[in-house]
This record gives C-alpha cells, structure tokens and sequence, in this order.
C-alpha cells in the first residue's frame, strides 16, 4: 500500500500543472505560516480575512477594467493594511473593530463593481475559492520574486517584530521604531495575501495564515520551534490537500484547509492536558 501511493504521487507529479501547484503551494505554506506567526502573536488574527477582502476588491477592479488582477490586488491590500494601521494607530480604534469595517466595507464594494461591471465569471470564482491547479509560469515567477523579497523582509526584522508582538509599549520605550515596523508588517502581510489568494482563495487564506500558527503553538515549545512546527503543518497540509484533491477530484483550496483543520485537531489531542 505504501509503495502503491508513493507512485500515484510520483505520477501526480509527471503533469505540468501540478509541478507549478507544488512550487506555488510550497512557496505560499512558507509565507504564510512565518507571517501567520507575528500575526497571531500580535493578536491580529482577522488581518488575514480583511486583507484577503481588500485584495478581492483590486481582483474586481482588475477585471473589470481589463488589468492584470494579481497586480492590481496587491496594490489594494497594502493600500487598505496602510489604512488599518494609520486607523488603529491614529484614532486609537480597537483593531477587531478596525478590521470588522475594512472587511465588510471591501466585499461589499467589490460585490457592487463586479455586479455593475458584470464581471461574474469563472476567473471572479478562481480568486474566491483559488485554483492551484491553474496557476501559470508567470505566476509563479511573480509568486517566487515577491516571495523572496517578503521572507527577506521578515527574517531582518524578525527580532523586533517578536519584541513589538510581545509588549508593543516595552518596545517604544526600547528605542524601537514600532510605528514604522507596524507599516513593514502589515505591508508585507498584505503582499503575501495578494499572492496567495490566487492559489488558496480570498476566503480561505486566513486559515493557511492562521491556523498552523494556533496548531504550533499547543506544543508551547518556544518561538523559533513554533516557527518550525508550524511550517511542516503548513507544507504538510498543502502537499496533503493537493493530493486529495487530484486524486478525489476536490476543490484544491478547500482540501487544503479542511488539512489544516485536521492538523489542529490533532495538536488539540496530542497536547491536551
């Protein structure tokens, strides 16, 4: 049985579309589970969710003005992060209120231009629920470079990040520049969402981002280790869920969520006390 499924994964690798599956769906497990750390450390949870919305609003404007929708979701995710944190900061919000407005106020625009546009079609539907089987050569180009460039960003600065997530207060007084690194964060967090939505889908990514990260940290292992864990139930997730979904014919980013939960589940189990 063991040697029967290694060669279905050895064969559901021989396509094209699943060898740029692997690599976009590896790509975003690694973003999304660092990012997701800070994320949920800073208890900013939701940021994923509002920002998947945000970048489902540039999708809408992209589409119906014949743009390219990547390009333009990320534009209006790091536009609308730049808003939550300059609300949060500015007008001392609390930031699930922040994010709770943001999140309905960006669906419910887009839902309005795409109607008034009449821009719903499959490719609408494909940044909704994503499509890792459809993910082209170019995308991956722009997944991989941005990537980079984001995971670049975040190993730098990830000892300060750590310090703002634990006591943001503590920090200032530190000498740290929170408010500048608060922008970093949240733009980077953005540009990763925007990217991914295009794998996992807009209303699925928060989970990619989130739930690794709550499953990591029932081990209470310290904070690299958490970094660590939470990357193999990412990666083992993805992997798992494309796996099932090729072979069951299942939607790739539901599959792969429904994985995660499952790891979760496990991490309740095996850590409960």
């Amino acid at each position: 049985m063991y040697i029967s499924t290694s060669i279905d994964v050895l064969e559901m690798f021989e396509y094209d579309f699943m060898q740029r599956a692997l690599l976009a769906g590896v790509i975003i497990a690694v973003l999304a589970s660092i990012s997701g750390t800070f994320v949920v450390l800073r208890r900013y949870s939701l940021i994923g969710e509002t920002l998947a919305h945000s970048a489902l609003l540039g999708v809408a404007v992209g589409l119906v003005a014949e743009y390219n929708p990547l390009w333009s979701a990320v534009l209006f995710a790091v536009l609308s992060a730049w808003l939550i944190e300059y609300l949060r900061s500015a007008f001392a919000l609390y930031s699930d209120a922040v994010l709770a407005i943001l999140l309905s106020g960006s669906l419910a625009v887009a839902i309005i231009i795409v109607s008034l546009g009449g821009a719903f079609n499959n490719s609408l539907f494909s940044y909704l629920f994503g499509s890792i089987l459809s993910v082209s050569s170019e995308d991956i180009v722009v997944i991989a470079i941005f990537g980079v460039i984001s995971l670049s960003v975040l190993l730098l600065f990830s000892k300060e990040f750590y310090f703002i997530a634990y006591d943001e207060e503590v920090a200032k007084t530190s000498g740290i520049r929170v408010n500048v690194l608060n922008f970093v964060l949240v733009s980077v967090v953005a540009i990763i969402i925007a990217l991914s939505i295009r794998v996992v889908g807009s209303l699925l990514i928060g989970a990619l981002m989130i739930i690794p990260t709550i499953a990591a940290l029932q081990f209470r292992v310290g904070f690299l280790k958490t970094v660590l864990i939470s990357l193999a139930f990412s990666l083992f997730s993805v992997l798992l869920g494309m796996f099932l979904s090729f072979h069951f014919s299942l939607p790739s980013g539901a599959t792969i969520v429904l994985c995660i939960i499952g790891v979760f589940i496990l991490s309740l189990v095996a850590n409960r006390r």
